[in-house]
């Protein structure tokens, strides 16, 4: 069973996808809870791994990174998405449970911020995102746009993204208390498609023709590099981050198929296919 929360560029939906799972292999049933960034990436390489292994059974739940990592430490899913490396506190919390978490690294993403079609801003610096998000900036006449109110979005605190975002684009600055926290990846990109004076982020795979990508610069505008695979691959475009999935070692024997067929050629092809950056060029 797979049951997917968010898919790309939409709302959380559920789908079921049943399979018999192949000779020579044990029967193995998977949870998986976690990153809406990673949620669309799980996806694809379960539906694929199941085609492979017909009595696999994977089910698949988003709701941000925190959400997963919380409900590894409660002993209700197998596997942790994340976009983010675990906290100091969440370690310890985890020790303290007597969890000997095993990281392992999937892919990487590179994360878009993204504007409404008709916004005729194309690029912005990262001291001129800083200002957007934490509310200094809040007319686009201020960076080269309309004379328009800004309208951001963000993803809400359990998510990695939230906390990537804030570490790395905002400096470690607070959000403004205006801004406007989402519960899915997919909720921004249809309120940025929507709204006209909206701005938001996501990762690359969500990318969709309702909303336009910015080109980001990190050297106060001298250089100015649109999100890819590719400018993530050399590391030309600021805002990537690797992605995981932690799992206790007691489910390791379990687990292990999958997290192997994600790291293989096969996976890292999948995950190039998808809009992910693979771990290896």
């Amino acid at each position: 069973m797979l049951l997917v929360s968010c898919g790309k560029g939409n709302d959380q939906k559920a789908e079921n996808t049943e399979t018999d799972k192949g000779s020579g292999s044990s029967t193995a049933s998977i949870t998986i809870k976690g990153s809406d960034t990673v949620l669309p990436l799980a996806q694809q390489q379960a539906e694929r791994f199941m085609a492979k292994n017909k009595e696999a059974s994977i089910t698949i739940v988003g709701g941000g990174t925190g959400v997963g990592v919380s409900a590894l430490m409660e002993g209700t899913t197998d596997i942790a998405m994340a976009s983010r490396e675990l906290k100091t506190k969440e370690k310890l919390e985890l020790k303290g449970a007597k969890k000997d978490v095993k990281e392992a690294l999937i892919a990487f993403d590179a994360l878009s911020v993204i504007v409404n079609p008709k916004n005729k801003v194309n690029q912005l610096t990262r001291e001129q995102l800083e200002g957007i998000f934490t509310g200094k900036i809040t007319n686009w006449k201020e960076v080269g746009g309309s004379d328009a109110k800004i309208v951001a979005y963000s993803r809400e605190t359990s998510s990695g993204t939230y906390e990537f975002f804030k570490e790395e684009v905002l400096n470690k600055k607070n959000y403004a208390s205006g801004i406007l926290m989402m519960p899915a990846t997919g909720s921004i990109v249809q309120s940025v498609g929507q709204t006209e004076g909206a701005i938001g982020y996501i990762g690359l795979a969500y990318e969709t023709k309702e909303v336009k990508s910015l080109a980001v610069s990190y050297d106060q505008g001298k250089t100015y590099v649109k999100p890819s695979v590719a400018a993530a691959q050399d590391k030309t475009y600021p805002i990537s981050r690797p992605l995981f999935f932690f799992y206790d070692a007691s489910a390791e024997s379990k687990v292990k198929p999958f997290v192997d067929y994600i790291l293989s050629a096969e996976g890292q092809k999948t995950v190039l296919e998808i809009g992910y950056v693979p771990l290896n060029k």
